[in-house]
């Protein structure tokens, strides 16, 4: 079994561990503006629990990537997520903070360039990973964000763990093109989803809002496509997408179980190319410039 196979399959229990936290500020505070940044995976992370915050009613929330991020609007904290704690991007943009402005940082480690920048820190040090593509320090930030902001969890892990138990159901073989919808805080995960097939598979992968999909990206699907549905969706877009000839997954499991279930396909179609899900072509663990 591979680093990252292990690590995916571990996430039932960090998941149950990241549950007991009890320092929840580097959410926000209810009422407060709040800003978070990261990139890549980190960034489609910011994305969702942006939109978990705001819809949860507890303030202005908004999402950046660290690396196009500038300042402007007056925020009452400015949050970053690295799992490394030492991409440069984000690094730069917590420099270009307003004096006085609360900082916190959500990372997997300690004594990292970013705890020096900030005001405080979450370490979620039992959810970091050896694997280069992230997998579980997302996920269990996500559910502890979810139930940070009042939503219910229960039960999520253990249908994670049911879930992994079971074989995927899906012939990876079957498909040269692999494309991620979502709605609201499941756009990130579709983004992330999709990320996950580039980074491990090397494959033709995309994502996109989940009623935007008709307006354009529809057109190369084909009977090589799997289109694969994060959350709600109504009967109609189903049917215009199989019309295409290619196959919808949908189904009624809470999002951060689909999203491990993405994670698998990403790892059993690189295997079935032959790759090695540890070791991404180009990528490392942590982008640091010059």
């Amino acid at each position: 079994m591979s680093i990252t196979s292990a690590e995916i399959a571990s996430q039932p229990t960090v998941w149950a561990q990241a549950l007991l936290e009890q320092d929840r500020s580097a959410f926000g505070l209810a009422g407060e503006r709040v800003l978070f940044l990261g990139c890549g995976t980190s960034a489609f992370v910011a994305e969702s629990l942006a939109v978990l915050r705001e819809r949860a009613g507890l303030g202005e929330t908004d999402a950046a990537y660290a690396s196009e991020w500038t300042p402007g609007r007056r925020y009452d904290r400015v949050v970053a997520i690295t799992r490394s704690g030492s991409t440069s991007e984000v690094l730069a943009a917590l420099a270009l903070v307003d004096a006085g402005t609360p900082t916190a940082a959500i990372t997997a480690v300690t004594h990292e360039a970013v705890h020096a920048l900030v005001d405080s820190t979450l370490v979620l040090g039992f959810a970091d990973e050896e694997s280069v593509v992230q997998t579980r320090f997302p996920s269990a930030l996500l559910i502890l964000a979810r139930q940070a902001y009042g939503y219910d969890v229960t039960g999520v892990s253990e249908a994670a763990a049911a879930a992994i138990a079971e074989p995927l159901g899906i012939e990876v073989a079957d498909f040269d093109h692999f494309v991620y919808l979502g709605s609201g805080w499941t756009y990130g995960l579709a983004q992330e989803a999709a990320l996950k097939v580039r980074e491990a598979a090397q494959a033709w992968s995309e994502s996109y809002p989940l009623l935007d999909y008709r307006h354009g990206p529809i057109a190369v699907a084909h009977p090589g496509s799997l289109v694969w549905i994060f959350g709600a969706v109504e009967p109609d877009l189903i049917a215009d997408i199989e019309a295409t000839g290619a196959t919808v997954r949908s189904d009624a499991s809470d999002p951060l179980v689909q999203l491990v279930q993405a994670q698998r396909l990403a790892v059993a179609l690189a295997e079935s190319r032959g790759l090695d899900p540890d070791k991404p072509r180009h990528l490392t663990r942590s982008v640091i410039l010059p």
